[in-house]
């Protein structure tokens, strides 16, 4: 007891600071894992219509997307935050990370995914066609197998560059890891202790992600 209380004393921290930054690392995690699911269902959508069709299709997305991944990930969320809230349908600021980094996350897995459909040669795709495959089949046995292996690393780096850009929904007020920390930090004073283990969060998380998709590359899609 008597050391715990020296160590309470001297660093300003206790077990509940842990506690309260591994909430936070949990609420970054479940905020990831949402927004890269919806993301990638709109990404490979928005992808495909842009791999398959003309390029009329890929001017009204590109400007969208354009818009999205041109202004800033911290203005997008304070922007939409401040529509619900003038709109008088305030979200919570949970709905707001999710909406803003689904779009955001989407619009670069899109263009992952249209470099990925067009990485299937033409010739290849015209011979599936003529043995009798339909567009569906095509696209399902022929352009997805072959396009997966230039999308899936992509996909990967977009999954954890997302995963750090969550920090910068604090702006709105959602507690992630790093807004836990700096909580913690002006109470304790300790901003190279805690923004240490922040740190250390992130990598316990985003490293393993990294060294499971080499492996899965090299098993499943060489």
């Amino acid at each position: 007891m008597e050391s715990t209380g020296t160590v309470e004393i001297i660093t300003g921290l206790h077990i509940g600071d842990l506690f309260f930054m591994l909430q936070g690392a949990k609420r970054t995690i479940i905020l990831t894992l949402v927004s890269i699911s919806f993301g990638t269902i709109l990404g490979l959508f928005i992808g495909i219509l842009r791999g398959v069709f003309n390029k009329y299709i890929n001017y009204i997305f590109g400007l969208f997307l354009d818009f999205v991944r041109s202004v800033p990930l911290i203005i997008q969320f304070i922007l939409v935050n401040a529509y619900f809230g003038i709109s008088g349908h305030a979200k919570s600021p949970f709905f707001i990370g999710v909406l803003v980094l689904s779009i955001y996350s989407g619009a670069y897995i899109s263009e992952v995914v249209r470099a990925g459909v067009l990485a299937v040669p033409l010739t290849t795709r015209r011979a599936a066609r003529s043995l009798g495959l339909s567009w569906f089949h095509d696209l399902f046995y022929i352009v997805f197998p072959i396009g997966s292996r230039a999308v899936f690393p992509s996909w990967i780096n977009i999954v954890i560059g997302l995963f750090k850009d969550t920090s910068l929904i604090a702006v709105i007020g959602y507690i992630e890891l790093l807004r836990a920390g700096e909580i913690i930090i002006t109470r304790t004073w300790e901003p190279m202790l805690v923004l240490s283990g922040v740190g250390l969060f992130y990598f316990i998380i985003c490293y393993p992600i990294s060294k499971w998709s080499e492996r899965f590359e090299k098993k499943v899609l060489t």
